[in-house]
């Protein structure tokens, strides 16, 4: 089966898929992309939102990050299986993998880019607050295990700890700030160990790297 990942190192979307890939031991193809310059194979592919992370499976292409972690994990048995089996703990990882998409990585960008000290302020509590939440939710799904699928990174994990390399950037930015803390103790050693895996560490951006990348990003944008 040929199987293809269309990604961007800065992305946390394409890592989620590569770590997917990674953890179910797939070999495939990786494509990186520029984000200014979209190949026409990216293009073709997810003709609806023209972005990464597309999977080519068999030259079909499959879009949209946790829709292709929950792909892999359907298709390829062999391995910890990413998704709880019991169907409630299933229903719980997908809300919180979406409250994180949906809620709480937006509030994190207006962080980064705030222009005034009371903009960042309120989104430096909204992102503080998101943090507790979901320090509360690990210690309720991983039931005293290591990571929020238990013994073995699941689908909340990955889904989570995607945006770990954006957290650190933000803190790069923020000088001595740190988002997760000794209020956030546990999350704070979860994200050490899911850095820490073999199936994560070779595509977790370095935060000073991303620094760049973001920079160089909203440059033009700046100068307008």
């Amino acid at each position: 089966m040929a199987v293809k990942l269309m990604g961007a190192w800065p992305s946390p979307f394409a890592m989620r898929a590569r770590i997917a890939l990674n953890l179910k031991s797939v070999d495939y193809e990786y494509q990186e992309e520029d984000f200014c310059n979209k190949s026409e194979l990216l293009l073709t592919s997810n003709p609806v939102y023209k972005k990464v992370p597309v999977l080519l499976h068999d030259d079909k292409p499959i879009c949209e990050s946790m829709i292709i972690v929950s792909y892999i994990d359907e298709v390829w048995t062999d391995g910890p299986s990413l998704l709880p089996s019991d169907p409630y703990d299933r229903t719980i990882a997908r809300f919180w993998a979406y409250y994180v998409d949906d809620k709480w990585f937006p509030y994190l960008i207006e962080m980064a880019k705030a222009k005034t000290d009371e903009a960042k302020k309120v989104a430096t509590e909204k992102v503080l607050e998101g943090l507790k939440l979901l320090e509360e939710a690990f210690e309720k799904c991983s039931k005293g295990k290591p990571f929020f699928n238990g013994e073995n990174i699941g689908y909340l994990d990955v889904a989570i700890g995607s945006y770990l390399g954006s957290i650190r950037m933000v803190e790069l930015m923020m000088g001595s700030f740190k988002l997760l803390n000794d209020k956030t103790p546990l999350l704070s050693a979860w994200a050490e160990r899911f850095c820490s895996s073999e199936a994560v560490k070779d595509v977790m951006p370095e935060p000073e790297r991303l620094l760049e990348f973001v920079k160089a990003m909203f440059a033009p944008q700046a100068a307008q």
